[in-house]
């Protein structure tokens, strides 16, 4: 095999992974990640009822997540600190492309998770999106 046809052959597997890699491509990190670290929290996935987002300018965001468990209907809430520099035409077009991706704190029904308990929550949701990253591009090699 060549080098360019190696080359091509490696960017065409890395682009359909990028392809394939987005779970919900309409649905924005800042929701993707809080519905994670919700999950991980609780250890399983509950059944998502809604969300919703707040933008408070400079004051941050709020992302919040209704969801439904054995336990009943619940709610919890991630904030993300607003960090853009300029205004630029992707912020003007999407105001939440203002805000931090990495959550502040994370609330689960009253339960709040800062510092270093936050961090463990997003270093476990991370992973979580890697592994089910990897399990896609698996999906997608094996012709699946």
């Amino acid at each position: 095999m060549t080098d360019s046809l190696r080359r091509f052959s490696v960017c065409a597997i890395l682009i359909g992974a990028a392809v394939v890699g987005c779970a919900n491509p309409r649905e924005d990190v800042r929701l993707t990640l809080c519905k994670d670290m919700v999950a991980v929290e609780l250890g399983a996935v509950p059944s998502w009822q809604g969300s919703a987002v707040q933008l408070r300018g400079y004051q941050g965001a709020t992302v919040t997540v209704r969801f439904a468990t054995a336990d009943g209907n619940q709610q919890a809430a991630c904030e993300y600190a607003y960090d853009a520099v300029d205004d630029t035409a992707l912020i003007l077009a999407n105001p939440i492309e203002a805000y931090s991706t990495s959550p502040a704190k994370l609330t689960i029904n009253g339960r709040t998770l800062t510092g270093p308990e936050l961090a463990r929550a997003v270093q476990r949701a991370m992973k979580k999106q890697g592994r089910e990253f990897l399990d896609r591009v698996r999906e997608t090699l094996n012709g699946q």
